[in-house]
């Protein structure tokens, strides 16, 4: 059996638009790490390439499917077509890194293969209901077929969601120094609470709302050893596979959320429209990050995402 090594993200093209705050230096340390053990990386397609004929796998599992990129499907299409069996799990409402593609036409095929869970076991249904107000109750993939979000349900409850919209960055900060001390009146742990922003310079002001409220934090997402027991703040895009009991989602303003930058980007309408949509999907992801508490807010004038959130069912 080959060893399995796993290593940190070390492909920023995923992450072009915002990169986040020292990953140059995650990218660098990790192929140092990897050359002390007399390894190296390889691009995709050339590790596609050396699978024998024969695959040294009888089946391969893969998580958060919806962010592949054309080269890595095609590594997983090499590796079926040796004989390896492969199951595919993945959201298409949490696509943050990628624009959708045709699997059919690399060779993966999953139309007619595929089936939606109804049942929900992570977040809320007050927080369920009012996350899925950011997306159409059925989204198609590359290739047209239809995932239909409608008739999920989730297993437990909690209070509603909330909304904040602030005249000032200042009273921004202080209604969120506020919520995170209530949450730890509730008995919430540090580590059990995290602030996300859209941007890492926007989730770096929020140090100042954990100060406040002398709460324990870390920039950053905490690592798999990682004990401190501190809360966490960082960007959106980080906020991927994360998950806890209190979440606030603060500067949702007008230009972060979607981001103008990455909007301006857009070379055509149909890209414009997608990157658009990726970027309402970056709030869902962040908010259902939230098992219990989810916090949205942002100072005047305010995202049309959170107007949706926060809008009368």
């Amino acid at each position: 059996m080959p060893e399995i090594i796993v290593v940190p993200n070390i492909d920023a093209t995923a992450r072009r638009w915002n990169p986040a705050r020292g990953s140059l230096e995650c990218q660098v340390t990790a192929r140092a790490d990897l050359e002390t053990r007399g390894l190296t990386t390889a691009a995709w397609y050339r590790i596609a390439e050396a699978i024998p004929a024969d695959a040294p796998f009888d089946a391969a599992f893969i998580d958060e499917s919806q962010d592949l990129s054309v080269a890595e499907l095609r590594f997983l299409a090499a590796l079926g077509g040796a004989g390896a069996e492969l199951f595919f799990a993945g959201d298409i409402g949490q696509r943050i890194f990628r624009q959708p593609f045709s699997w059919h036409t690399l060779g993966v095929d999953i139309r007619g293969r595929s089936c939606v869970l109804k049942v929900n076991y992570r977040t809320s249904e007050q927080i369920r209901r009012r996350a899925d107000r950011l997306l159409p109750g059925v989204i198609s993939d590359g290739d047209g077929a239809e995932e239909d979000r409608r008739g999920v349900v989730s297993v437990f409850g909690a209070p509603q969601p909330e909304t904040f919209e602030a005249g000032t960055e200042e009273k921004e900060i202080a209604h969120v120094a506020r919520w995170l001390s209530a949450r730890i009146v509730d008995g919430i742990e540090p580590d059990e609470i995290s602030v996300f922003a859209r941007t890492d310079d926007a989730a770096e002001r929020w140090a100042r709302a954990f100060e406040a409220a002398d709460i324990p934090f870390r920039r950053g997402v905490p690592g798999p050893q990682d004990d401190s027991r501190m809360a966490t703040v960082c960007s959106m895009a980080m906020a991927k596979g994360l998950e806890f009991s209190a979440v606030a989602v603060a500067a949702c303003d007008e230009g972060l959320l979607p981001l103008s930058e990455r909007l301006a980007l857009a070379s055509s309408a149909p890209e414009l429209r997608e990157t658009y949509e990726t970027e309402r999907h970056l709030l869902y992801v962040a908010i259902t990050r939230a098992r219990e508490y989810p916090l949205a807010c942002c100072v005047t004038p305010v995202s049309g995402f959170v107007a949706e959130l926060a809008a009368q069912a």
